[in-house]
């Protein structure tokens, strides 16, 4: 007989807060049920006490904490204080939950197919191709109303996805005032347990093909495919800056690994560090997963609110569950939200997902990439049949699979596969550094890198540097490294291009030691008086082998526009150049205590990053 918690839901569904949590790896479902508050901020998220935990509902507004753009809605940051809880055995609870089919009208798309494709080619047009970022997750509704008890219907939708559905992190439903979500999510964002942070970004779609026959085909060569590969590294590198600025290590990938569900397969790598940070802290500087947002993460919100009509709700925010370790300490575990129903008390029920839009995408794949993601959800909803594939192949056991997976490998950076002991140089040993964030967290990988050489790096955002803090008045820096960020390096009238025009050209005067990366690198270009201009395709995670003054680096680069070959120089003095010829592209400039670099040195794309960094940090400090 299922436990008695559970038989008290279940008598009364609608006129209590709860949650039922299956847990990957778990061989039980926990049962929450208790009180429900709504919060302004995440650190005002109460402490676990007594063995209970805490469960958090955070939309994806609560992005605003970070000072990011978010459409604005009435979804609450809502947490469910359990004031009793209960496990149960995942056969006891399926056998317990209601099977009668719900009654589901009015199903339809918040935008249909045509309009999606034109927003799909807009932002490739106007928004990548234009400088603004790496890659872009835009959403789509299914829209529909339910007839009957809302909970009830989170229940019966639970019985089927944890009957139909596998290999997701999370199954769940939660019930609450106004607002119940239902889903079997495959990607936990962030997890924290033992002063350990683990990171877990997925991305590359593989749709179960209906003829066995075409599966090893098929999946073969979307282990091979390009657009895929490109996307899940663009991904790490996002969740990467996060992982730097919350551990002290800055983190490691293990992977790639499969995530193999009941109609679709993604690719996954694993992000590990150690860090002493407040749970409700890694959970604000997390917030949200790049693979629903997209990179720069801040620009990403911008053209997300710029692109989506209204706000997204619960979509792509997380369920954070909070507990109490044997130490009296704190444990995080918070999937994202996707693939959820999210109802609300007034019938209403809504199904999300969101397409990775990069340089090249299709923009009538990308509408069937949206269809495909939601249609497990929509088939425990009735809104879709299910499919019944006939077969059951395990992908990783493939031929060749295991071994085309671990070939991504052979192109990224060592430095973040490996454990990370420091290697300081003595030259450079307590040299500070000023790293200028121009509003894309690269700054925090560069600045984990610059301390592992033996420096001591301090970021901070373009519009708090004065042009005191780059003159050597003050604090003296040693070296001031000027960062990445999007937008047209040539646009004097964005605040931000201004700044960073004003205090590199005051670094230069004052003639102490600069080092730039992409934008402001394409700044100091410029103002060496090279064109620069847009590329016809945009560079945006992809690895180009450069030649460096005679040594040739495999590096990421992440851009749009790039810097022509032409006379360079500053105040009078010449500056040396590196092009990279099939670009027509200047890929670096060095000079008298000046070097730069159009590529990312900090990419995990980069092979031979930390070899690219330390030579141009020690020739600007010569």
């Amino acid at each position: 007989m299922p436990p008695r918690l559970l038989d008290e839901i279940l008598a009364d569904p609608a006129g209590q807060a709860w949650a039922v949590l299956w847990r990957d790896g778990q061989d039980e479902a926990e049962i929450l049920l208790g009180d429900v508050v709504d919060l302004d901020l995440l650190s005002q998220i109460p402490r676990p006490r007594g063995g209970a935990p805490v469960l958090a509902m955070v939309p994806f507004r609560q992005i605003a904490e970070r000072g990011f753009d978010a459409r604005q809605d009435d979804t609450p940051l809502r947490v469910l204080q359990p004031t009793r809880t209960a496990r149960v055995g995942l056969d006891e609870l399926v056998a317990a939950l209601p099977q009668d089919p719900v009654e589901l009208t009015g199903e339809h798309f918040s935008v249909e197919d045509d309009d999606y494709a034109r927003t799909v080619g807009r932002v490739i047009e106007e928004e990548i191709g234009e400088g603004e970022g790496a890659n872009f997750v835009i959403r789509r509704d299914v829209l529909a109303r339910c007839a009957g008890d809302h909970a009830v219907a989170a229940l019966t939708w639970l019985r089927s996805l944890l009957v139909d559905e596998r290999g997701a992190y999370w199954t769940f439903a939660v019930h609450t005032p106004g607002h119940a979500l239902v889903g079997a999510t495959p990607e936990r964002h962030v997890s924290v347990r033992d002063g350990r942070v683990w990171m877990n970004p997925i991305s590359g779609t593989f749709r179960h093909p209906a003829d066995e026959a075409e599966v090893e085909p098929e999946f073969r060569a979307f282990v091979k495919d390009t657009k895929e590969t490109e996307e899940l590294f663009m991904v790490v590198d996002e969740e990467m800056k996060m992982m730097a600025q919350i551990c002290s290590d800055g983190g490691r990938i293990t992977g790639p690994y499969l995530k193999q569900m009941a109609h679709l397969t993604h690719t996954e790598y694993l992000l590990d560090g150690r860090s002493d940070a407040d749970v409700r802290d890694v959970l604000r500087t997390t917030m949200f997963a790049p693979t629903v947002t997209g990179s720069p993460m801040e620009n990403a919100c911008t053209v997300i609110a710029r692109h989506e009509e209204t706000g997204r709700g619960y979509y792509s925010g997380v369920l954070a569950l909070l507990e109490e370790d044997d130490e009296g300490g704190e444990t995080l575990d918070a999937p994202i939200l996707i693939r959820t129903a999210h109802l609300r008390g007034d019938g209403s029920v809504t199904v999300s997902a969101g397409a990775t839009l990069v340089r090249h995408s299709d923009p009538v794949s990308e509408c069937a990439e949206t269809s495909a993601k939601a249609r497990g959800v929509l088939a425990a909803l009735g809104l879709r049949p299910r499919r019944d594939l006939g077969y059951a192949v395990d992908l990783g056991s493939l031929p060749g699979v295991a071994d085309d997976l671990a070939a991504r490998n052979d192109s990224l950076a060592p430095f973040w596969l490996s454990p990370q002991g420091a290697r300081p140089d003595p030259d450079l040993l307590g040299r500070r550094v000023l790293v200028v964030d121009a509003e894309d967290t690269w700054t925090q990988m560069l600045a984990h890198m610059v301390r592992h050489l033996g420096m001591v790096p301090e970021v901070r955002r373009w519009e708090t540097v004065g042009v005191t803090d780059v003159a050597g008045e003050g604090v003296r820096h040693d070296l001031v490294l000027f960062g990445p960020g999007p937008g047209d390096p040539t646009d004097l009238e964005d605040p931000r291009i201004a700044r960073l025009h004003e205090l590199v050209g005051t670094r230069l005067e004052a003639g102490l030691p600069v080092l730039a990366v992409c934008l402001s690198h394409q700044v100091l270009a410029s103002m060496a008086g090279l064109a620069v201009t847009k590329l016809p395709t945009p560079n945006q995670g992809v690895q180009i082998p450069v030649d460096l003054w005679g040594e040739v680096h495999r590096i990421g680069f992440y851009n749009t526009f790039v810097a022509r070959p032409g006379p360079a120089e500053l105040l009078g003095r010449p500056l040396e150049t590196a092009v990279h010829e099939p670009d027509d592209a200047v890929v670096g400039l060095r000079g008298e205590r000046v070097a730069s670099i159009q590529g990312h040195a900090e990419s995990v794309l980069s092979r031979d990053g930390m070899r690219a960094l330390h030579a141009l940090v020690r020739h600007a400090l010569a």
